[in-house]
Order: structure tokens, then C-alpha cells, then sequence
């Protein structure tokens, strides 16, 4: 009997073609699963964080201890208590995310969250007055909530850490915090006239429920579900659909700690050591881009928290609007933002340069900024169009340097690739930035009492130190791109 006949070149060529296309559209599915998931979890958290700026100006009128003479004081003491928590723990947080099941760390932290965001609106129903109450919830809210942001981090980086369109796919990825802070406004404001603890409430409920979803549903690796992305590289081009192209290599040897390891395809690697805090403070970039952040957040923060309380209290066409009106209005902001952060990841990766997009926009920021304050009140069209142009130039830079900037500093060649250093660096960046969003909001709860224009200068004076930062940078970046034209 005669052997069977071996398949000709191209079936076999087909055949693993068929192979290759099957299982990069498998990928993608699942890369776009944890894209939406991880995106709607951050969004919770900052629609939890929402509730405090949204119900300010009633704490400020009838509300112990906030409504004495010291009450915008206080105010600003609350967001100085929660974003000072969020901003000492988010550095051990990082680290943490670098060596935890970062699904169940995760999960756990949304569960929290909405535990303390519902004490804070308990604070309502059983006539709590006191400081220290308050002060105690926003503390402990912003230590569970610092292992948000080294989570759904470094989980995307895990799965896009390949992408080319990085700074796109990140841009879109990060509009989750100006569409948490528009769905945290929207729910807060329009259940404000029941009495404000409803406002933490209903936000408190939206983050449990995510919390949940996380926990039975978020796959943080491609090796949980059995891919390997060592040796599936994924390019997505937005032309015409998507190229996809998919490497195999029969054997392949690892360096790991300067021991060599031989393996054959399909065998499981070696985990990298996780990355030291000190060591990843000395990554090239990542102490400029770390203080740059510094500034850019603590002005993306003031507006944050007190955007509806300056509405409220700044006639627009000589007419004061209503603690609902002004919450709700707000959020043409954060529309802004979303805008402006996705605008900037694809600007950064069709120049590519990362530091020349930020200085851009951190540039046109401060007119923006200059003609709000001194415009935004002439009529409600010329208050929302220049809101929202604020909004569009003060986020994107913010959101650039959260993501894809972190991600490249964290995936940089500089640590060999090592995927477990990624939630340190962004927790160094993302930390630092908010040791500048807790300085924020609290200098405008003292300096508010002096007058707006005093706010906005020290706005501007921020918006022109973060540019410092940066111009060293952006410089390299364009000498490189004259270079690579000779």
C-alpha cells in the first residue's frame, strides 16, 4: 500500500494561514474585551470621585462645618485628604500591581471604593458634622482607590504592549476619565434636590456593580487565557481594516537576570523581576515626564473639584445658575477632555513624538485658559465653547502622559522588555502627578477667597512650569526627526 501523498506547498501555506488569521482575530476580540472592561472600570473611579465637587456649593451653605466663615477652607482640606492619600499610597500601590493578581486587586479596590464613597454619603442620612468623619472617609477612599490607576495600566499594557498605534489606542482608552467624570456629574447632579448623600450613593452602587463584573470577567494577561504575545505581534492600521501578522519562532533563547534559558514554543517563560522603585525613577524620561505631571494634573484637578463651585458662584449673562445647572454644566469640560486626549495620543503617533504634542498643547492651553476667565461670563454660548476648549487643551496632555507615555517609558529598551516594570513607572508618574492634584485644589480652597483671577494666574504659572519640564525633551525629539530627514 502506497504512503498517502504529503500536501502540496500552498495548501500547507493556506492551510496555516487559515491558522494565523483565526487566532489574530481570537486576539483581537479579547484585546478589545479588556479594552472595554478596563475602561468602564477606571471610569467608575472617577465617577466616584465626582460626588465632592458636585455637592460643594450645598455643603457650603447648609451644611456643618462647611458653611461658616473657614467652610471653603475645609473644602479644600477634604480634596487636600483624599488626593494626598491617593498620591503616598499610589507609589506602593505600583508596586504592589507589579507582584499581585492584578483582576483580584482590582476588583477588591472598586469594592472598596464604593464602601467608602457610601460612607461619605451616609455622612447625609445620619446628620454626621463632624471633620474629622469626613477627612477619615476621603483618606481611606483615596488609598483604595490608588490601585485603580497601576492596575488598568499596566492590564492594557499587558495586552497592547506591541501596538504600534499605541498612542491612538490610548488616547481613546483614556477619554474613561472625562467620561467618569461625566457620568460621575450627570448621576450626582440629578439626584441632588433628594439631599447630596444620594449623590455618593448612586455612584457608590454603579462602582460596586463594575466591581463585581471585574472579578468574575477580567483576563489581566494574554498567557491567562493561554496566548502568549511573544510570539503573536499584533499591528492594527486604520486604513482599510487591519493587517495583522503573526510571528512564530521554533526556538528562541531568553535572557533573564543574565542567565540564558532555551525554549521551545508553546513552553511557559520565565517571569522578569519586578522592576525597583529607585531603579525605575532612573528610567531615561520618566523623572522629567514624572514632574511635568506634577503640574499638568494639579491643574486638571482644580477644575475637577471646583469647576461647578466656580460656576455657581460666577453669573453667566448676569444670571447665578442653580447647584444642579452649574454640576451639570461642568461636564462640557470633561467633553473637552475626551476630545483633546484622543486628538493627542493620534498626534503623537502620526509625528511621533510624544514631548513635542504635550508642549503643543500645554502652549494652548494658557491662552485658553486667559480668554475663558476673562470671556467665559459675556453669555452661556461664549461660557460653554471656551469651557470646552479648556477642557481640550488642559486634558490632553494629562492624558497622554498617563498612558502611552508611561506605557513607552515602562516597556522602554532601557529594561530589556521587562512587562513588570510597567504599573511601577506609571505609578511614579501617575503619583507624582497627583501629589500636584492635591496641591491644587487645595491652594484654590484659600486662594478663592481672594478672587478668581488669583486662581487662574497660579493656573497658568502651573501650566508654565510643566512646559519646563518638557522643553529639553521636545527638543531631542526634533533634532532626532532633522537628523532622520539627512
Amino acid at each position: 500500500m502506497e504512503p498517502a501523498a504529503a500536501p502540496p506547498a500552498s495548501q500547507v501555506s493556506a492551510q496555516g494561514g487559515h491558522t494565523a488569521a483565526t487566532a489574530a482575530r481570537g486576539l483581537r476580540r479579547r484585546q478589545y474585551a479588556v479594552l472595554a472592561l478596563t475602561f468602564a472600570a477606571y471610569a467608575a473611579f472617577h465617577a466616584s470621585r465626582k460626588p465632592p465637587s458636585i455637592v460643594k456649593a450645598v455643603l457650603s451653605t447648609d451644611w456643618a462645618p462647611f458653611s461658616g466663615p473657614s467652610g471653603t477652607h475645609h473644602l479644600g482640606e477634604l480634596d487636600l485628604a483624599f488626593l494626598s492619600a491617593y498620591a503616598a499610597a499610589m507609589f506602593a500601590a505600583g508596586h504592589l500591581a507589579d507582584r499581585a493578581d492584578l483582576r483580584v486587586l482590582l476588583g477588591a479596590a472598586m469594592l472598596a471604593s464604593a464602601a467608602t464613597s457610601a460612607a461619605l454619603g451616609a455622612a447625609y442620612f445620619l446628620d454626621i458634622h463632624s471633620l474629622a468623619f469626613f477627612l477619615a472617609a476621603q483618606v481611606a477612599s483615596g488609598v483604595v482607590q490608588s490601585a485603580g490607576w497601576p492596575c488598568v495600566v499596566a492590564v492594557v499594557g499587558n495586552w497592547f504592549g506591541h501596538t504600534s498605534s499605541r498612542g491612538t489606542i490610548m488616547g481613546v482608552w483614556t477619554s474613561h476619565t472625562s467620561v467618569g467624570n461625566i457620568a460621575g456629574s450627570f448621576l450626582a447632579a440629578a439626584v441632588l434636590e433628594f439631599g447630596w448623600g444620594w449623590s455618593f450613593l448612586v455612584p457608590a452602587f454603579f462602582i460596586a456593580a463594575l466591581g463585581v463584573v471585574v472579578l468574575v470577567f477580567l483576563v489581566a494577561h494574554p498567557s491567562d487565557a493561554g496566548l502568549e504575545l511573544d510570539a503573536m505581534e499584533v499591528e492594527m492600521n486604520g486604513e482599510g481594516g487591519e493587517e495583522v501578522e503573526l510571528l512564530v519562532e521554533e526556538k528562541k533563547e531568553v535572557q533573564v537576570d543574565d542567565d540564558e534559558f532555551e525554549m521551545e514554543m508553546g513552553s511557559q517563560l520565565p517571569l522578569p523581576r519586578a522592576i525597583g522603585f529607585l531603579e525605575a525613577w532612573r528610567l531615561p524620561g520618566v523623572a522629567p515626564y514624572a514632574f511635568c505631571l506634577f503640574f499638568s494634573k494639579l491643574v486638571a484637578y482644580t477644575f475637577l473639584y471646583w469647576l461647578p463651585f466656580y460656576i455657581r458662584n460666577n453669573a453667566v449673562a448676569g444670571q447665578f445658575l442653580s447647584h444642579k445647572a452649574s454640576g451639570i454644566l461642568s461636564i462640557v469640560f470633561d467633553i473637552g477632555g475626551v476630545l483633546g486626549g484622543i486628538s493627542a495620543g493620534y498626534l503623537s503617533d502620526a509625528i511621533g513624538a510624544r514631548a513635542i504634542t504635550s508642549v503643543l498643547f500645554l502652549l494652548l492651553s494658557i491662552p485658553a485658559l486667559i480668554l475663558y476667565r476673562a470671556f467665559g461670563s459675556i453669555s452661556m454660548r461664549h461660557n460653554l465653547g471656551l469651557m470646552f476648549i479648556s477642557g481640550y487643551f488642559v486634558n490632553g496632555p494629562y492624558s497622554l502622559i498617563t498612558t502611552a507615555v508611561a506605557t513607552d517609558l515602562g516597556t522602554q529598551d532601557a529594561i530589556k522588555g521587562n512587562s513588570r516594570a510597567l504599573a511601577t513607572v506609571s505609578a511614579i508618574i501617575d503619583g507624582t502627578g497627583s501629589v500636584g492634584a492635591a496641591l491644587g485644589p487645595l491652594l484654590t480652597g484659600y486662594i478663592s477667597t481672594r478672587g478668581w483671577n488669583s486662581v487662574f494666574f497660579m493656573l497658568i504659572v502651573s501650566i508654565s512650569l510643566a512646559l519646563m519640564f518638557l522643553i529639553r525633551i521636545a527638543r531631542d525629539e526634533i533634532v532626532a526627526k532633522i537628523g532622520a530627514r539627512h
